[in-house]
């Protein structure tokens, strides 16, 4: 098993800055690309940054941060790499954390942000996604990531025409977005068991969220579930993605959605021993986590 850091660190020297569409706006362009440059520069650093580290802890997986490159595809403020002062070194750093991830066996993948929905009755909304899509499958092509995960995103009413929706708008995707988008099952709105049809019409690979799954569950067992997302992946070139995380409240109590700061290894499926996988941990604690979660597996001799 192979485990991931999601986006973020809590205990080292690791930042991603951002801004504002509003912050911007009133600047003139020369100084809006040289702000943007001083922070996508700064984020390239920190992810080479973050690659070393996630290694360095023994880490095998890592999720970029959507707005890497922040407000790059914005209708008044979106720009370029090449529009940039410092372009050429971002351009430079992303190649030099590619060859990096590459050495170190690093999986690299991106999960955008809620704003991405291929099955919006909107055709505005729609739009912005592909856009957005666009840009995180160049990005990922640049710095060798894989994985592009969405969630299906609402049902408007009628879940099965918004999956309709979903699928039809794939056929506006780059073949380099195409063969990297994922889709993964929610906590409130499409089971594992909604998703599968649409990933078998469109050979689109499940990443399994068995946190979502015991807190929206459809019939299947985790071990049922476990095996028919691992066969969408079959074919991919790809191991399998899932998703791991514990209740901030447990259980018997509260709401289970809310993540905690750290995994109860209770929570990890004893059908995943052995398995080859990738598996995000999302939880606030971040690498601590991660690093506890690790420790305590091996200690189980898994």
């Amino acid at each position: 098993m192979r485990f991931g850091l999601c986006c973020l660190f809590k205990n080292e020297a690791i930042t991603f800055r951002t801004t504002t569409a509003k912050a911007l706006a009133p600047l003139k362009r020369d100084a809006q690309l040289a702000k943007l440059s001083t922070i996508c520069l700064h984020n390239v650093e920190n992810l080479h940054q973050a690659v070393e580290t996630a290694h360095r802890l023994g880490i095998g997986a890592f999720r970029i941060m959507s707005p890497l490159f922040p407000r790059m595809t914005h209708p008044d403020i979106g720009y370029g790499l090449n529009d940039l002062p410092e372009g050429d070194i971002i351009t430079q750093r992303i190649t030099a954390t590619r060859a990096l991830a590459m050495r170190c066996d690093l999986r690299l993948s991106f999960h955008p942000d809620q704003f991405v929905v291929l099955s919006s009755p909107h055709p505005e909304v729609v739009k912005n996604s592909l856009r957005e899509l666009e840009y995180q499958g160049e990005l990922a092509v640049a710095i060798g990531a894989d994985v592009i995960n969405l969630h299906a995103g609402g049902v408007y009413g009628d879940k099965e025409l918004a999956l309709q929706r979903f699928a039809a708008v794939l056929s506006d995707l780059s073949p380099a977005v195409r063969r990297r988008l994922s889709v993964e099952n929610d906590d409130s709105s499409y089971t594992v068991r909604d998703l599968l049809p649409l990933c078998s019409r469109t050979a689109l690979p499940l990443v399994y969220d068995v946190h979502h799954h015991r807190c929206n569950p459809d019939g299947l067992t985790i071990v049922e579930a476990t095996d028919l997302t691992a066969a969408t992946w079959q074919g991919s070139g790809r191991e399998p993605y899932c998703h791991l995380s514990s209740p901030r409240t447990g259980w018997q109590t509260g709401n289970p959605r809310p993540h905690a700061d750290y995994i109860d290894l209770a929570d990890l499926p004893e059908c995943w021993q052995g398995r080859i996988m990738t598996i995000d941990i999302e939880a606030k604690a971040k690498e601590l986590a991660v690093v506890k979660l690790m420790a305590e597996v091996q200690g189980r001799g898994w």
